[in-house]
């Protein structure tokens, strides 16, 4: 569904990434960890058309997208949630799925907004409310939600539950496994914690200072004691 190819890339001259391939497959969940300053979110802007690519490509469901504006990315089936500023705080929560659905035709909102309301049954309860009102984990949800209304191929989220409580955070992250399950979405998923995202992932990728040092499944990192260790700061059940 996702395929990098020999992708390096920053922002102006600044290089971050270098040489890095990936694939992510058709409704299976990637993970992609590393120690921080690694180039995890560089690497899914440059996916979302946010950075500088000195080299590579990215092709999306076998049409390549490295080079086309953002929001024409977009169009073509990938929607990206960053960590932070993922959505309007100063507008309301049904304005933020407004905003999101900008593009979708007016006959298909409602059924596609159900969709994420049905995933966070409890937004129904703060439509009017303004989201910078909203708790941390509230906020996330309104992010997904807004993703799922544009009907995504792909969803990157770069640190879902960053700040989040363990309880929240361990919501949303089985919300993540419904996406390939339930939706029939592809997920990329950087996330702080690596323990929890390779337990709830299919393939895995390790980057450390901008390069991929690991590719495989995402149990096999989880169980690789040297490498899970050395730059995840994790224990193998053999420790």
């Amino acid at each position: 569904m996702l395929s990098v190819r020999d992708i390096s890339a920053g922002y102006g001259s600044m290089h971050i990434i270098n040489g890095i391939s990936l694939e992510a497959s058709d409704k299976e969940i990637t993970v992609i960890v590393g120690p921080n300053g690694s180039g995890k979110s560089t690497l899914l802007k440059t996916i979302a058309g946010l950075t500088t690519i000195y080299g590579g490509d990215v092709s999306l469901d076998g049409k390549k997208i490295s080079g086309l504006p953002a929001h024409e990315i977009a169009k073509r089936g990938l929607a990206y949630l960053p960590q932070t500023e993922s959505a309007f705080t100063q507008l309301t929560v049904a304005e933020n799925f407004k905003m999101a659905g900008y593009t979708v035709p007016d006959r298909e909102f409602d059924s596609r907004l159900q969709i994420g309301l049905d995933m966070f049954p409890q937004l129904s309860n703060y439509l009017k409310s303004k989201v910078q009102n909203l708790s941390g984990g509230e906020r996330q949800m309104v992010a997904m939600t807004m993703a799922l209304i544009r009907k995504p191929k792909v969803i990157m989220l770069d640190e879902p539950t960053a700040n989040l409580s363990p309880k929240l955070a361990t919501e949303v992250l089985r919300k993540v496994v419904d996406l390939p399950r339930n939706l029939g979405m592809t997920v990329l998923l950087v996330e702080q914690n690596a323990k929890k995202a390779l337990e709830i992932g299919d393939k895995a990728y390790l980057l450390v200072s901008g390069k991929r040092v690991f590719e495989g499944s995402a149990k096999d990192l989880l169980a690789h004691q040297e490498l899970s260790r050395m730059y995840l700061g994790l224990k193998t059940a053999a420790e």
